[in-house]
């Protein structure tokens, strides 16, 4: 959603400030600001637009030997890209910024308003400026006005402040939204995720919700709801820096998409046990767990969600558990019945996304248990789910995600995978297998896909020039022509819509005209004849048609245009093989159209508000 970033200690703040919004861009970057200390006054420099223009601003008009600052990067919730919208925000003695959204903020608007207050902007954040400083104003105490006016808001909050009279000092306080302390050499750091602190430290504290945390020159507090202080848990983190910066690729989706035969790895193999067999017993779960499960519900948001799709197929096909697939934002709106044995198991790359963290916490209320699949180590998710896996796909900073994806539908086939072992459903041949396709012939046959760039420009070079795109398949492949529509829309702007390609004679081969390209997916030689079916109905109108299917197919010259021929040394290796080709598509049209591949419009990384 947005990032922020702070810092005090004995270093130039500044510069640590503009390297650190540079890393959480990828959030948001709608607008960006930066408010650092000198002495007694805090000067502010913010406007609409990218850290260029920040640069801009601070090269004409520098902040020099601030040793104190935060800073701002923003996704628009309230109020459009302005310099007035822009963060930090003042109001009277307080400076602050802020990642989530302030629910209930016009009633706080409206009653600081008859106060006296006058707002500037149309944003959220002002108005919990001004409820800050209110309180700041009757107690002078910076850790009592913070907890008396955040027990006012609603909604989510990440939230950097700094109090005129307490230089030197950044106070930090979290409801929902991520943020993350660390420890320097030169000072205390704070900020939304931990890419952004890879350059200057690797100890950090994961905040806990409604701490108080008070950074100073020299010391770190953390104040409790009861009274009470602590010293922050500081631990090691093992990411590096070289896992946040681009490696010579020439963006960071690239980057991520040749990193995902190793990111399979990473994540399949730590549930591998001495014997060969699924074994999440270092995830803190054993066959017992497993042999418990009647149902399951799957409850993601976008990309997650499009791996629960194939990760029911899976369920359902190799364990034999009836599974379903909820989109999180609705889940607790008409929330499905959830009998004696259920499951729910919550999705999230980022492990704060919003809708998500929502179902999670009513599943959990209900008294059903829940289990976290993410990707961020001690993310809200994780330590609010009964039981977490890890995906351990390492940093993602490209918006449209990649081998975040791959890593959850590996770890759902895993899961897959136990679930049958344990209950007897697959021997253990059959599950030694699985483990094998995953962590041998998958990344095998995914270098294959990714040295075929030439293949992949040719047919990107056949979209661009088209407004619409479809893509086609049947059972899984609907499922991966969900994501595969997804990934082509948002970095290329291109309308690009997925069907289940039986459903083609029943209203949208209407929409087919000459030249309409249709990408069609075929992994499973069962449903080939079908498919083929459907693609020849959209070439007799006209369509220009790309398909991508196993090499053992026979596959007559004239079904398609163009032909993907993917590795068949497993299902598991050919399903991860399209998945290559469907990024890569997206990817090439995207670097034809010239676009902002790392950092779509409208977009940011993580949805921290509903």
């Amino acid at each position: 959603m947005c990032g922020i970033i702070g810092y005090t200690g004995t270093g130039n703040a500044v510069p640590k400030m503009m390297k650190g919004l540079s890393v959480l861009e990828y959030r948001g970057y709608d607008s960006v600001g930066i408010a650092a200390q000198c002495g007694k006054e805090t000067d502010i420099r913010k406007c609409k637009g990218r850290i260029g223009a920040l640069e801009e601003k601070l090269r004409d008009c520098p902040i020099e030997g601030s040793r104190c600052a935060i800073g701002h990067t923003r996704w628009a919730t309230h109020g459009g890209p302005s310099d007035e919208n822009a963060h930090p925000h003042r109001a009277g003695e307080v400076v602050l910024v802020h990642n989530g959204i302030i629910e209930n903020y016009k009633e706080l608007r409206e009653e600081l308003s008859e106060k006296g207050a006058t707002f500037l902007s149309e944003t959220d954040t002002e108005v919990a400026a001004a409820l800050i400083n209110d309180r700041y104003a009757a107690l002078r105490d910076p850790v009592a006005a913070i907890r008396e006016a955040t027990a006012r808001m609603k909604g989510a909050f990440a939230f950097g402040i700094l109090f005129d009279g307490h230089e030197g000092e950044v106070y930090v306080i979290r409801r929902g939204s991520p943020l993350i302390l660390a420890r320097g050499k030169d000072g205390f750091y704070l900020a939304s995720d931990m890419t952004a602190l890879l350059p200057f430290t690797k100890e950090y504290c994961a905040m806990k919700e409604n701490e108080i945390a008070c950074l100073a020159p020299n010391d770190a507090t953390l104040s409790l709801a009861d009274g009470s202080e602590k010293t922050p848990d500081w631990k090691i983190t093992t990411m590096t820096p070289e896992s946040a910066q681009k490696g010579g690729y020439a963006h960071f989706m690239l980057k991520e998409i040749h990193e995902q035969p190793a990111a399979v790895v990473k994540s399949v193999s730590p549930r591998v046990g001495k014997n060969g067999l699924p074994d999440f017993s270092a995830d803190g779960i054993d066959a017992a767990f497993w042999q418990g499960i009647k149902n399951i519900q799957i409850v993601a948001c976008g990309s997650a969600m499009h791996a629960g799709l194939v990760g029911l197929r899976l369920l359902e096909d190799i364990a034999q558990v009836p599974t379903t697939v909820h989109i999180a934002s609705e889940y607790r709106y008409h929330p499905p019945i959830m009998p004696e044995g259920t499951l729910v198991v919550i999705i999230s790359q980022s492990g704060e996304t919003a809708d998500s963290l929502a179902a999670l916490r009513y599943a959990k209320e209900h008294g059903v248990p829940t289990l976290g699949i993410v990707n961020a180590v001690e993310t809200t998710i994780a330590r609010e789910a009964d039981r977490r896996i890890y995906t351990y796909a390492g940093p993602e900073i490209a918006v449209a995600t990649t081998k975040g994806y791959c890593t959850q539908a590996s770890v759902l086939w895993m899961i897959a995978a136990a679930i049958a072992h344990a209950t007897g459903r697959i021997d253990d041949a059959k599950a030694r297998k699985i483990v094998n396709d995953l962590l041998c012939d998958v990344p095998a046959a995914m270098e294959q896909m990714l040295s075929r760039e030439d293949r992949y420009r040719k047919i990107a070079r056949g979209l661009i020039d088209h407004e619409h795109v479809f893509y086609i398949g049947r059972g899984m492949d609907y499922a991966l022509s969900m994501e595969a529509s997804l990934k082509l829309k948002e970095i290329s702007y291109i309308h690009c819509e997925a069907y289940a390609a039986g459903e083609l004679k029943h209203g949208t081969i209407s929409l087919i005209e000459p030249g309409t390209p249709v990408l069609a997916i075929s992994t499973d030689p069962a449903l080939f004849d079908k498919t083929e079916s459907n693609i020849r109905e959209v070439r007799s109108r006209g369509a220009q048609v790309t398909l991508i299917c196993r090499s053992d197919l026979s596959v007559p010259q004239e079904t398609a245009d163009e032909l993907i021929s993917l590795p068949v040394s497993s299902d598991a290796a050919t399903v991860f093989s399209a998945l290559i080709a469907i990024q890569c598509i997206a990817y090439e049209t995207a670097s034809l159209l010239g676009c902002d591949i790392d950092r779509p419009r409208n977009l940011a990384k993580s949805v921290t508000v509903e």
